[in-house]
């Protein structure tokens, strides 16, 4: 980093420039987040059941939480209100990873393996949220492979999935997770001007993957 750009950063790191690209990539993943969670209960209520309301209530949810956590963090500067606001930001990453599973193992899969991955995942997700919280600064390569490999653990129920899940929904969740784990190569990048807010792109190109796979594969019932 050089002498302009270390005096220009926050505590944090970014430069000013950096966290309006920040918090304006994840301003519109919030608005869009909320749009996207009214259609989806709105649909499920007229056309799907109780399974489908109440898990695309729980995704929707996590997904509104990220985006505005995430924008609230870049957005506001104060020094003690950044670093709270940044336990927020990290542990909405778990609330997402487990809220996008919830579709799929409450709707699609449903069963014995549907019910333990639900039961896994939201187990890790707290236990990472408990981490977040005491822990937080600290040990975040750890923390980041966490997420990639929560993001993934979905490979170990993957037959089931490939059974319950039309193809079409297989292919939106692998891109999906595709696009999450190339955007942490920038997230990693601290030297790349701008890397958080290419993460940012990558997080909104996934997020919209998983939304898809969500709208035109898990919400209709299958007959």
């Amino acid at each position: 980093m050089n002498k302009a750009r270390k005096l220009a950063t926050n505590v944090m790191g970014y430069t000013i420039g950096e966290e309006i690209a920040n918090s304006v990539t994840h301003g519109i993943g919030a608005a869009l987040s909320v749009a996207g969670l009214t259609l989806l209960v709105a649909l499920a209520a007229i056309y799907g059941d109780v399974w489908r309301v109440v898990s695309f209530s729980i995704y929707g949810s996590s997904l509104v939480v990220l985006y505005l956590c995430s924008t609230l963090y870049h957005s506001i500067q104060h020094p003690k209100a950044k670093q709270v606001l940044r336990i927020f930001d990290h542990s909405a990453i778990y609330l997402l990873i487990a809220g996008t599973y919830t579709p799929f193992t409450l709707v699609s899969m449903r069963g014995p393996w549907g019910w333990t991955l639900f039961g896994v995942v939201w187990g890790l997700a707290l236990l990472g949220i408990a981490f977040k919280t005491v822990f937080i600064g600290r040990w975040e390569k750890l923390a980041t492979a966490a997420y990639v490999l929560m993001g993934w653990l979905v490979v170990i129920a993957f037959k089931e999935m490939l059974v319950t899940v039309p193809p079409g929904g297989v292919f939106w969740l692998v891109a999906g997770g595709v696009v999450y784990t190339l955007g942490v190569i920038f997230y990693a990048w601290e030297k790349l001007p701008y890397n958080h807010a290419i993460w940012h792109l990558f997080v909104l190109g996934g997020s919209a993957c998983h939304f898809f796979a969500i709208l035109f594969h898990v919400l209709p019932v299958q007959q």
